[in-house]
């Protein structure tokens, strides 16, 4: 590549061409970053002038990307994240405290008692402000995302793994517990009155509700859905107990996370045919000791959480204790 074109890739235009895709017009673009749209159009038509390339359809109203404009998107991404950890290991050797500490969590975690451990890591700085400069970034995957997020570098910290996927070369996981999956439906469904244990055959004509994976590069996972089943897909564990709620659908939820709707006959358990055992879940985190060109040594503010996990009571915790749910004794 040529120097100017190089001189073109500047993170300020990568971040133009992540905020016009993500927000679909010049005109939103130019508003979220402070600029006029005239002014924005123009750094634009640099770009491309640079690159000699076009990277918008010009037919279209909406920001609609080229080939090239998808590719550069795509790219740009990839380096903006490089550039973010390429500072964030700078950061950890320079002071030992990550700038940035991102924890990805599966929907079974409990969020009450995630939120308790991030209050917890916040009060550090009344005995230590060095710890006040790591910036938490808490997201929400679902069963493969989370090890997509933890191997792609996007989160430090996964917590709430699938203890049955095969080990990864540099990652570290420990055992967080397990939880009982019970098959429930709302009382005014069919399947409420039907004879126990009911079978996969009988189940098959009944629509299954699924929370979808979040991974986009690793193979999706499912779990406890039958071949040719009528399935209603939504993005969270919430929104799966919703729909079961509604009488939508049934399905196999996390024991913890109905047991008051099971106590107050919002949801009723059914035995089935099929053999089921707990699930066992996990956090993982990259190891100090992957094998990676000068790696800097695990930050502070991992080793923290990683300390504060290794508690029994915080580990049942973050899978027993839910928001409006009773804690566990």
């Amino acid at each position: 590549m040529s120097t100017p074109r190089r001189n073109a890739l500047t993170p300020e235009a990568l971040q133009m061409m992540d905020t016009i895709a993500r927000s679909g017009s010049f005109a939103a673009a130019a508003r979220e970053l402070g600029r006029v749209p005239s002014a924005l159009t123009y750094s634009v038509r640099q770009l491309e002038d640079a690159l000699d390339v076009l990277l918008f359809d010009r037919r279209s109203r909406q920001a609609q990307l080229t080939a090239a404009g998808q590719e550069l998107l795509e790219e740009g991404r990839r380096l903006l994240a490089e550039m973010d950890a390429v500072a964030n290991r700078v950061k950890r050797v320079s002071t030992g405290w990550e700038s940035t500490l991102t924890i990805a969590v599966d929907g079974v975690i409990s969020r009450l008692t995630m939120f308790e451990l991030i209050e917890s890591f916040y009060a550090l700085h009344v005995d230590g402000p060095q710890a006040a400069g790591t910036r938490l970034r808490l997201r929400t995957e679902v069963m493969a995302g989370l090890w997509e997020a933890l191997l792609t570098g996007q989160a430090d910290l996964a917590i709430g793994v699938s203890m049955n996927a095969p080990p990864q070369v540099g990652i570290e996981v420990q055992p967080l517990g397990e939880i009982d999956f019970l098959f429930v439906v709302a009382p005014h469904h069919p399947l409420a009155a039907w004879q126990e244990p009911i079978s996969d055959e009988v189940m098959l004509s009944h629509r299954a509700v699924a929370v979808a994976d979040s991974a986009q590069r690793l193979s999706p996972m499912t779990v406890n859905l039958l071949p040719g089943q009528d399935v209603l897909t939504v993005a969270s564990m919430q929104a799966k107990i919703e729909a079961q709620l509604r009488c939508l659908a049934c399905g196999f939820v996390p024991e913890p996370l109905v047991r008051e709707h099971l106590r107050a006959g919002r949801l009723v358990t059914k035995a089935v045919a099929r053999r089921t055992s707990p699930v066992r879940f996990g956090y993982a985190w990259r190891s100090a000791a992957a094998p990676q060109p000068r790696r800097a040594p695990q930050g502070l503010a991992l080793q923290w959480f990683l300390e504060q996990l290794k508690s029994p009571a915080t580990r049942r915790a973050l899978l027993e204790r839910h928001i409006g749910l009773p804690a566990v004794d």
